[in-house]
């Protein structure tokens, strides 16, 4: 694999953490300002809504930018909206600097996976991704609990300052590493844009991802309180329990990129869209006894990312059989329908939350997920058709 791919897999280790840490912070973030578990909740969804927005738009708009210079670029937006997060003085600068920091990782995973696949032979490129994205990966694994712990105990203003630094250093290493020579694609045209919004066969694959992803966040967006109320944990024991998720998370997604590689993407999807469905729905009966809730945890923390090369090296193959001039548009569209599926997942479990219980989050996810999987069985059977 190039050396550049470790550029790459940096940057996503800066942006996961920023994206993630909120997860294990929201009972801190909620009572210091002064604000609901929904509320902190919605932190996750507006970011979400940041990258949705910052993935197909900004990408079309930055189509004729160097590739390097772009990457360069975002990645300075990304060290801002951290460092307003850290001086955010109340909760509605804090949506400003979320929203921020969202633009920037929508344009970065856009451009981030078609420079993967670029620098890869054809038969690589779900690896490639699946290397990238270990960027994210890892930071559930090391970043994700060390800022919940520095949260907890220096507060989580000092946790944003740690990820900006976190920026920098990526994006030095992007200066270094990323070759100034990067292939890069004939911009799409308006019209080639919008052909790839018509085109049926990857809206059946942004819906598979928005549901398949949004399903796991339902219950995800609120493990903390669900761990902290229902399975007893102390909150300081809060990050070595998603140091146990990210680990499982960074096993899942090398094996989900191996999988798409070996047998396919949409043979891989069914088979870890089923497994995750199952897992959120055993979650339910778990977690209400500590070392079950644990293994769950770390069942659960396998299939729930594994799913993400497979999804994005889908879209890619699709594109460049569709929408070939538009192949970057089509990639960014898909890293919103994982943020739509974010921030969808978050509000529905805000909801569930505040009308039912915490530990119906995880139920109901399970179900969102069984949608995602018949959507992935009818793309498997219009994907026979085609060959035929």
């Amino acid at each position: 694999m190039p050396l550049a791919l470790l550029a790459l897999t940096l940057s996503a280790f800066a942006i996961g953490t920023t994206e993630f840490v909120i997860v294990g912070l929201i009972p801190t973030m909620a009572e210091d300002l002064n604000v609901s578990l929904p509320s902190a909740g919605l932190l996750v969804s507006l970011y979400a809504l940041g990258v949705a927005i910052g993935a197909p738009v900004l990408t079309a708009l930055t189509g004729r930018w160097n590739r390097k210079s772009l990457l360069l670029s975002v990645m300075l937006l990304f060290v801002v909206g951290n460092l307003l997060a850290w001086q955010a003085p109340g909760y509605n600068t804090l949506v400003m600097a979320r929203i921020l920091t969202g633009l920037a990782h929508g344009v970065f995973f856009s451009i981030g996976s078609t420079i993967a696949t670029g620098l890869v032979p054809k038969e690589k490129a779900a690896s490639a991704i699946a290397i990238m994205f270990t960027g994210l990966t890892v930071a559930l694994v090391t970043g994700v609990p060390l800022g919940t712990y520095i949260g907890q105990w220096f507060g989580w203003h000092t946790t944003f300052l740690v990820v900006a630094i976190l920026g920098v250093i990526a994006s030095l290493g992007s200066a270094v590493l990323i070759p100034k020579n990067l292939k890069q694609a004939t911009p799409a045209t308006f019209t080639e844009q919008l052909t790839v919004l018509t085109q049926p066969r990857l809206l059946l694959v942004y819906a598979m991802t928005a549901v398949g992803y949004g399903g796991t966040f339902v219950a995800f967006t609120y493990l903390a309180p669900i761990l902290e109320q229902v399975s007893g944990f102390a909150p300081s024991a809060i990050g070595l329990i998603m140091l146990v998720y990210g680990l499982s998370v960074a096993i899942g997604n090398i094996f989900g990129g191996k999988m798409a590689d070996r047998m396919g993407p949409v043979k891989a999807l069914q088979i870890i869209f089923s497994a995750l469905a199952l897992v959120l729905l055993a979650f339910t009966f778990t977690a209400a006894q500590p070392l079950a809730a644990v293994i769950t945890v770390l069942i659960w923390g396998a299939f729930a990312f594994g799913n993400v090369p497979g999804l994005q090296v889908y879209v890619v193959q699709l594109a460049e059989k569709y929408t070939p001039n538009a192949v970057d548009v089509a990639s960014g569209l898909n890293i919103a329908a994982f943020n739509v599926g974010i921030a969808i997942g978050s509000i529905v479990g805000g909801v569930v939350v505040e009308s039912m219980t915490l530990m119906d989050t995880s139920w109901i996810g399970a179900v969102i997920v069984l949608v995602a999987i018949l959507l992935t069985r009818l793309s498997a059977r219009l994907e026979g058709r085609s060959s035929e």
